[in-house]
């Protein structure tokens, strides 16, 4: 490996070893989720939570897909996915199934939209 990738490298693990930015992609790594949710789960700013998106998504470890008006966010990197499960640990189902927030009254986005019920005839 010469010096122009250990340089590369050790850029990405400086995005990836930042706290916040890790709790960002433990939360990824279970399914996409959009800014609001983000927030819940910080308990941070959106400008904040944006800002560390931002230099996740310009490291290519995350990509934004636009579902109507909202903008979800995801895991684009199978090597950082597999980086994660070492680092972190493989994400345990159950645990999973319980860590997952509740939706937000205040988000518009479709997770966090009523369930309605329609009642056909």
């Amino acid at each position: 490996m010469d010096k122009a990738n250990y340089e590369a490298l050790s850029a990405r693990l400086k995005v990836l070893a930042h706290p916040e930015r890790l709790r960002i992609l433990d939360a990824l790594r279970r399914e996409p989720e959009c800014v609001c949710h983000l927030e819940a789960l910080l308990g941070k700013p959106q400008p904040y939570v944006s800002q560390q998106l931002r230099l996740l998504r310009e490291a290519g470890v995350i990509r934004d897909d636009k579902q109507g008006q909202n903008v979800f966010y995801t895991i684009c990197d199978p090597a950082v996915s597999a980086w994660l499960d070492a680092v972190l640990g493989q994400v345990d189902v159950a645990l999973e199934r319980r860590d997952r927030h509740e939706r937000i009254a205040e988000c518009t986005c479709p997770k966090c939209a009523p369930v309605t019920l329609s009642l056909a005839a």
